[in-house]
């Protein structure tokens, strides 16, 4: 399960809303629903959190660039929702590279389930370097276990990088909502 919600800055203060991503595909989708909920070129924030594994915050201001935050790259790159976050840029990867789905699939020969051949086995009685194969599948992806992303992307709203690396998974989003005032109408919308 997921959740989504987008916090749009008007002169009222902050408005918060749900939404569904299903007819997102890309990072540019994504600034676009944004940018629909913008009150003139004011920052709209649009907050996903799936199943208390990771959250991410992107913002949309304007027609810049979003800034975009993850608290957890290799989770997030588990989840369809995750993976339209983790970018090239944003992970430090060479655009036009290989293909995500080529660096998801296993290409040691082996069909499901089955234990590759030549290793030693670990503790676990599975071969390999000891990590599961979520943690391969993300490494191959190039998405780093912990956060990745602009931790000052909401410093002018009084949520430094230190205090956003500090937010657990479970209570990120009232955090934040609790930062810019907008707690009840986010919990109203959950």
């Amino acid at each position: 399960m997921y959740f989504a919600a987008l916090l749009a800055r008007t002169e009222d203060g902050w408005e918060a809303s749900d939404t569904e991503l299903d007819e997102v595909e890309t990072l540019a989708d994504l600034a676009d629903l944004a940018r629909e909920a913008a009150e003139d070129d004011e920052p709209v924030l649009v907050c996903i959190e799936q199943e208390g594994a990771w959250f991410g915050v992107v913002r949309v201001e304007g027609e810049e660039d979003p800034r975009i935050f993850v608290s957890d790259a290799a989770a997030a790159a588990r989840s369809s929702y995750g993976e339209i976050l983790l970018t090239d840029e944003l992970l430090g990867r060479e655009p036009g590279g290989e293909e995500d789905l080529d660096l998801l699939v296993d290409l040691d020969g082996t069909e499901d389930g089955e234990p590759p051949s030549g290793g030693e086995d670990d503790e676990d009685g599975a071969a390999g370097d000891g990590r599961d194969d979520d943690e391969d599948t993300a490494a191959r992806a190039g998405a780093p276990a912990g956060p990745v992303g602009d931790i000052e992307l909401l410093a002018d709203f009084g949520v430094d990088g230190t205090a956003l690396l500090s937010l657990t998974s479970e209570d990120a989003l009232t955090e934040i909502a609790d930062a810019l005032g907008c707690t009840d109408m986010l919990e109203a919308v959950r």
